[in-house]
C-alpha cells in the first residue's frame, strides 16, 4: 500500500518552495498583473483641482477605463484624462507622491496616481467649434445645451472659433470659470488642441469618498451634433 510519504507515480515529488520565497514570488506576480491592469485596462487617478466641479470634486478618486479606446475612438463629451501637452498643469495639478513607497505603488497602478489633466471632450478631429451664442457652445453649427456645467453664463465670455485637425481634440472643464483649458491655451504653440494619443483613458467609476461611490454618467449634450 504506497503512503501520504511515497512519491506520486511516474516521477519524483515536487519539492515545496521556502515560505519566504513563495512571498517573494506571489508579490511579483502581483506586481506584474498590476501593471497589465493599469497598461491596457484600468488606471486609478484622484481629482487635483475645482476644474470639474460639479461632475467632479477635489480629491474625488476615479478609475479611468482604456478599453473603450483601444481603437482611438473617443467621443464628444468624454470626460477624459491625459497627458500634459505642455506647460498646462498647474503647481496643485502637478503634486507628486510624498515618497518613494508612494511613488512605487503609483508607478504599477496600485494608488491614484497625479501628474494628468482632466477635462471633457467638446470637438474631435475635423469638428468647427465656435462660442458663443447665448451662453452656448455651436459644434457643426448645433447649439449645445450642456447641465453638467457650474456656471454656463461664464461660458460667453471666451471667445474662440476653431477647426479641430484630424488626431486632435478641443477639450474644457465643467467649472468654465476654473478652468484653463483649450481656449485658454490657444495662444500657445499647440492652439490649445491636444493630440488623441496623449489621452490615457475614459473616466468609469468614482471610487472615493464613500457617499459618492457610482459610475461617472456620460451626457446626451452631444446627441445631436453631425459629422464635420
Amino acid at each position: 500500500m504506497p503512503t501520504t510519504d511515497d512519491p506520486p507515480r511516474g516521477g519524483r515529488r515536487r519539492r515545496q518552495l521556502p515560505i519566504w520565497q513563495e512571498s517573494i514570488l506571489l508579490v511579483v506576480v502581483a506586481v506584474l498583473l498590476a501593471i497589465v491592469v493599469k497598461t491596457f485596462f484600468v488606471q486609478a487617478f484622484y481629482i487635483p483641482s475645482g476644474s470639474m466641479e460639479p461632475t467632479m470634486m477635489v480629491d474625488d478618486k476615479i478609475l479611468v477605463q482604456k478599453v473603450s479606446y483601444w481603437g482611438g475612438d473617443v467621443q464628444r463629451g468624454d470626460i477624459v484624462v491625459f497627458d500634459d501637452p505642455g506647460g498646462w498643469l498647474g503647481p496643485g495639478d502637478a503634486r507628486a507622491a510624498s515618497n518613494p513607497f508612494q511613488r512605487a505603488l503609483e508607478k504599477v497602478g496600485l494608488l491614484p496616481s497625479g501628474g494628468h489633466l482632466i477635462k471633457r471632450v467638446i470637438g474631435v478631429g475635423g469638428d468647427h467649434v465656435a462660442c458663443c451664442t447665448d451662453s452656448r457652445l455651436t459644434v457643426n453649427g448645433k447649439k449645445i445645451d450642456e447641465p453638467y456645467v457650474l456656471d454656463p453664463s461664464v461660458t460667453k465670455d471666451t471667445r474662440f472659433d476653431v477647426i479641430v485637425p484630424k488626431g486632435s481634440l478641443w477639450v474644457m472643464g465643467d467649472n468654465r470659470g476654473n478652468s484653463l483649458a483649450s481656449p485658454q491655451h490657444a495662444g500657445d504653440p499647440g492652439r490649445g488642441f491636444i493630440r488623441e494619443s496623449s489621452v490615457v483613458g475614459k473616466a468609469w467609476v468614482r471610487v472615493w469618498p464613500f457617499g459618492r461611490i457610482g459610475s461617472v454618467d456620460g451626457t446626451r449634450a452631444f446627441a445631436r451634433v453631425g459629422e464635420p
